[in-house]
């Protein structure tokens, strides 16, 4: 599977940034779809991650809320709507697939494909 991030950008904090990932190659819906981000000098953390199927969807408490991952796997596709940005969000934001037949998976290594990432940045 390859991964297209895109969509990043700068925007005011309270602002709102979608950002998608294009997948091609394998059967995309059978790969659970999750987002990481890497802010400067930091580890690379879950953000969130939806089943297969779209039906089922898990956050990390910090973007609870604020939000939205979505997938719509004719077009082999994966969205972050992402509302209510804070300074802090500002990160490089990776999108990943995982094959792993069990929801939901949580950690960056039991990933097996990975996005090039997209920037995003919050200003306060």
């Amino acid at each position: 599977v390859q991964l297209q991030a895109s969509g990043g950008g700068l925007v005011q904090a309270g602002g709102s940034l979608r950002i998608s990932c294009a997948a091609s190659g394998r059967t995309f819906s059978g790969y659970q779809m999750g987002w990481f981000r890497q802010a400067p000098g930091k580890e690379r953390e879950f953000v969130a991650v939806i089943w297969w199927s779209g039906g089922s969807t898990y956050y990390a408490d910090s973007v609870k809320g604020r939000f939205t991952i979505s997938r719509d796997n004719a077009k082999n596709t994966v969205s972050l709507q992402m509302n209510s940005l804070k300074p802090e969000d500002t990160a490089v934001y990776y999108c990943a697939a995982s094959r792993a037949s069990l929801p939901f998976v949580l950690q960056a290594t039991k990933y097996d494909y990975w996005g090039q990432g997209t920037q995003v940045t919050v200003s306060s």
